[in-house]
């Protein structure tokens, strides 16, 4: 019996209330915004023919109230893992977003003060990862999280250089999708 590649598939959190302020929220723990309950209930419209073993989401409370919002009522399970987390800005926690985005490939292996660098996120997922391949490979999981999340699962995933994940332009779309390796 050949071993089967696990599906992810990865969206970020709805629209926080940091979001509509272009705050860079970092790990500061902050609730959706109005649209951001609505987008998060789109998601769960999004996925509603879609089987799914388990969705993961970040501890912080924009990612996990968009798993709740989107999934609860469907009874799949959601599992809350830290390690999902944004990029912790230090310092720069809740700078204007713009900001971050002009110093970001200054800390893709230098931490930001008091915070945490780029590669200290793909290891946490890396990690996660491991974790997540160990389970049942029948339907694809979930993940919700932020933007560092989507720039580790390209890097570690897709093969794509860390750098040239977090330079490229970022754009919004309804969900990437991953194919982990066999185990």
């Amino acid at each position: 019996m050949s071993a089967r590649a696990r599906s992810l598939i990865f969206e970020t959190h709805a629209t926080s209330l940091d979001n509509e302020a272009d705050l860079a929220s970092g790990w500061f723990d902050v609730e959706l915004s109005a649209t951001g309950v609505s987008q998060a209930a789109a998601l769960g419209e999004r996925y509603r023919d879609t089987a799914l073993s388990k969705v993961y989401c970040s501890d912080l409370r924009r990612a996990q109230r968009t798993g709740e919002i989107a999934f609860e009522r469907r009874g799949i399970p959601i599992a809350i893992d830290r390690r999902l987390r944004e990029c912790d800005y230090g310092a720069l926690t809740r700078e204007a977003a713009s900001r971050i985005d002009q110093v970001r490939l200054d800390f893709v292996t230098d931490p930001f003060p008091g915070g945490e660098s780029y590669e200290q996120v793909a290891d946490r997922v890396r990690e996660w990862l491991g974790d997540v391949e160990n389970g049942p490979l029948e339907q694809p999981v979930l993940v919700i999280g932020h933007r560092a999340i989507f720039y580790a699962l390209e890097h570690l995933l897709n093969g794509v250089a860390l750098r040239d994940v977090i330079a490229a332009q970022w754009r919004w779309q309804p969900g990437w999708r991953y194919q982990l390796p066999p185990m």
